[in-house]
């Protein structure tokens, strides 16, 4: 089985105990949904398409991917250009973002049509997010898409996170716009609620399901914190209670474990329920670790 996510993972510094100091890692959306699958999957092969800068801080991301399981075959260099990054703050288990990415190589993925499509055909499902696509200009995400379409026709599974960051973009009907052309070409769309309502003005879970399904997507979970998740699949429609976490640690990447253990249960064609089930119970773990990347056992 292969899975192949699209997308920019970056350098993060984040605070240490002692003050001044910062630690470096390595994450980003999508790729923290492809470090999950590859160190709790180790029959499924999970690549990552993007490209990066000819630097050593480059070098050393590409070590970290592939110490960690996570197949860079797709993964081109871009002469003369570095990866971004961003500088963590971290209030009661929230965490708040510094980025310098404007013009990373990671903007430039999208550029050789090729490149793109050759990886796509390879896989057995494609991920990308909305991050993925607000990184891009406009040629580029034009390939992208084209690039899905094709996927699609020959049998790929498209999967998508909307994961809408207003900032990325230049308005919100820029934004609403190329979100809703993604989830056209997807078959998974894994929303959370709290930025679909606020940005989509949707009053409740099942008008977000009700609103990606119209677009054609064969299953859609949205996510919605500590709520129920709420799903949809060809299947049926339901939701799934999820168990209080006592203390939170730190939040991030809650969302990119659970999207992993969804896409790789679809994968494995267990059903949708079981499927949520596991991503729940991963998130939780993650919710009580430390950093985007926390080892677990599942």
């Amino acid at each position: 089985m292969k899975i192949l996510s699209i997308g920019e993972c970056m350098a993060e510094f984040s605070p240490d105990e002692q003050l001044g100091k910062f630690n470096l890692g390595f994450a980003g959306d999508t790729f923290n949904t492809a470090w999950y699958i590859a160190n709790n999957h180790a029959d499924v092969n999970s690549a990552y398409f993007s490209k990066v800068g000819d630097d050593e801080l480059s070098d050393q991301m590409l070590k970290f991917m592939s110490d960690n399981q996570v197949d860079t075959t797709y993964i081109k260099t871009v002469a003369g250009s570095t990866i971004g990054l961003y500088l963590i703050s971290l209030v009661d288990g929230e965490r708040t973002f510094s980025y310098w990415r404007n013009k990373s190589a990671a903007t430039f993925l999208g550029q050789n049509v090729d490149d793109v499509g050759n990886a796509m055909m390879k896989q057995d499902m494609i991920y990308f997010s909305g991050i993925t696509l607000a990184i891009l200009d406009q040629n580029s995400r034009k390939n992208l898409f084209s690039c899905l379409k094709s996927a699609r026709r020959a049998g790929k599974k498209i999967a998508f996170d909307p994961n809408l960051r207003p900032k990325l973009w230049n308005d919100k009907k820029e934004m609403c716009d190329v979100i809703m052309a993604g989830a056209n070409l997807s078959d998974i769309i894994l929303p959370s609620f709290e930025d679909e309502a606020t940005w989509f003005s949707d009053a409740d879970p099942m008008s977000t399901l009700a609103r990606y399904q119209n677009v054609g997507a064969e299953t859609v979970v949205v996510k919605n914190a500590g709520d129920p998740v709420s799903f949809w699949s060809q299947h049926g429609t339901g939701t799934y209670l999820v168990e209080s976490v006592e203390k939170i640690i730190d939040s991030t990447a809650a969302g990119d474990s659970f999207n992993a253990e969804i896409l790789v249960g679809l994968l494995r064609e267990i059903p949708l329920a079981d499927a949520i089930n596991n991503a729940a119970n991963l998130a939780k773990k993650v919710l009580m670790g430390q950093g985007a990347l926390v080892k677990i056992s599942i």
